[in-house]
């Protein structure tokens, strides 16, 4: 989707802009009580990430979260809420709520799940279900043997062999 972006398809833009948005409002409503300072935020974020749309960007939730933070920082700032008091306050809710961290470990186990997913294509199907089999499913050979109608050397040769070429295709 960035790179759909980064090459000018503004209908990924919307998606990112879908995927993001809410999340982005729930973490500043956790720094700032002010809805519409944290919806005027989030704008000003989309609208830099947009114009900017070539800059070196690896991971976008990462990029929004933080560009919206700073954002937050700058008004609170800007507006003379820099009293030290506040701004501890705001660092303290952001200790609190590690929904950054959230995001980026549910986008870290979908590139996860895209990448198993595909290394899993990459199998025959009887290398497939034998994967499936002994590592999802944690079934002994002897069940493996008998649900696949295999002798007990075949299924281990054939669990080796799959490992061997998902360790192969994973470089």
């Amino acid at each position: 989707m960035l790179r759909a972006f980064k090459e000018g398809d503004d209908r990924a833009f919307s998606k990112i802009y879908d995927m993001y948005v809410s999340p982005l409002f729930n973490y500043g409503l956790c720094l700032s009580q002010d809805r519409e300072l944290v919806k005027d935020c989030i704008q000003d974020v989309f609208t830099k990430f947009y114009t900017k749309r070539n800059a070196k960007i690896d991971n976008v939730g990462s990029y929004l979260f933080i560009s919206l933070r700073n954002k937050l920082l700058d008004e609170f700032r800007r507006a003379s809420y820099s009293n030290e008091d506040t701004l501890d306050k705001v660092a303290f809710r952001i200790g609190d709520t590690d929904i950054e961290g959230q995001m980026l470990d549910t986008e870290k186990s979908n590139n996860n799940h895209l990448q198993v997913a595909k290394l899993m294509s990459s199998l025959t199907p009887r290398q497939r279900e034998v994967i499936t089999l002994y590592y999802l499913e944690e079934r002994k050979y002897d069940e493996i043997c008998e649900r696949m109608n295999l002798n007990y050397h075949s299924v281990r040769n054939l669990v080796h062999r799959s490992m061997l070429k998902l360790r192969a295709a994973a470089v």
